[in-house]
């Protein structure tokens, strides 16, 4: 088994077959991950190093955790402590890493696209951890494998997305992730938050949160990146929590079973209350659980097919 490409770079571009490849294996390694020995053979002799131009706990602790738990060597580099500081180029530092016998580099990086330049000069496979503004797959990967343990399917769900669209590479992911595999995506968000021509992406535009609540099986909400706040995106905190914010009043809207996510950290009180964080209806501690289990299905989807030489630009 293996996908179509020898990269993961976005869900834009993957194939419907290959997200549903990704989500059936992560069914088996959620067993690996949930067994009392976490230790398989899967990728004993691969190298996975994650290079991470941005902070990260959650992204880059999961993909350590996924290629330890599948027995490959795991290394970290930050770029504040490595020779980018000293001004090497991405593609010199891709190639130094390539060249030290690694298999798969996950790369996160502030400039949109970064990954698919990475990945054209590469033979070994580059991995999206979050580029920019534009996607996040693995997130988004790890958000349809809950769905589908709760849901057993994604076909003609409907799932609302609130908060943050503008700056938000998960919920770009999850919009071309979600409508490939046959869910209904609903958007709600202050206009400032709203990218122009969302809906060409196929998600709708809801009113207000509660019509985007309205009837859906999924609720997910969204950090408001607080530290893009002094372009004055929206008057205050209060405000926003009050319009925008999460609450049971929403909940109640959405059907019986629906389940409410986040991709973390949430900012309590403001995307989402502590009543809907803690409560019955949130999956979201499962969705750092699940997230190894994708992660792990993702390294181990990738490890096989190499090019023989490096593309070009």
């Amino acid at each position: 088994m293996r996908l179509h490409s020898k990269d993961l770079l976005g869900l834009r571009e993957t194939p419907d077959e290959d997200i549903a490849l990704i989500l059936d294996t992560a069914k088996n390694m959620k067993v690996i991950l949930d067994s009392k020995n976490k230790k398989a053979p899967h990728l004993q002799g691969k190298s996975i190093v994650t290079l991470f131009y941005e902070n990260s706990t959650r992204t880059r602790l999961s993909f350590e955790l996924a290629a330890k738990y599948l027995s490959a060597a795991a290394a970290n580099i930050s770029a504040s402590s490595s020779s980018v500081a000293k001004r090497e180029t991405l593609i010199d530092t891709g190639r130094t890493i390539e060249r030290m016998g690694t298999d798969i580099i996950i790369i996160r990086h502030p400039l949109a696209g970064a990954p698919h330049l990475l990945a054209k000069n590469l033979s070994c496979s580059v991995i999206n951890g979050g580029d920019g503004m534009n996607e996040h797959p693995t997130q988004a990967l790890l958000d349809m494998f809950t769905i589908l343990a709760y849901k057993g399917s994604l076909k003609g769900l409907k799932v609302a997305i609130i908060g943050d669209i503008l700056h938000s590479r998960v919920a770009r992911s999850n919009i071309w992730g979600l409508a490939k595999m046959g869910a209904e995506v609903v958007l709600s968000a202050p206009s400032t938050l709203l990218p122009v021509d969302i809906e060409k992406t196929g998600a709708k535009i809801a009113k207000t949160p509660e019509d985007a609540a309205y009837g859906s099986d999924v609720i997910m909400g969204l950090r408001i990146q607080l530290e893009r706040q002094k372009s004055g995106l929206f008057p205050t905190e209060r405000e926003y929590a009050k319009f925008f914010g999460v609450d049971d009043r929403i909940l109640k809207l959405a059907k019986p079973d629906c389940i409410v996510m986040h991709p973390g950290p949430v900012n309590r009180g403001l995307e989402l209350t502590s009543v809907l964080i803690d409560g019955e209806h949130s999956v979201i501690e499962e969705q750092v659980t699940n997230g190894v289990a994708v992660r792990m299905a993702i390294l181990y989807l990738l490890s096989g097919a190499r090019p023989t030489r490096y593309a070009t630009i």
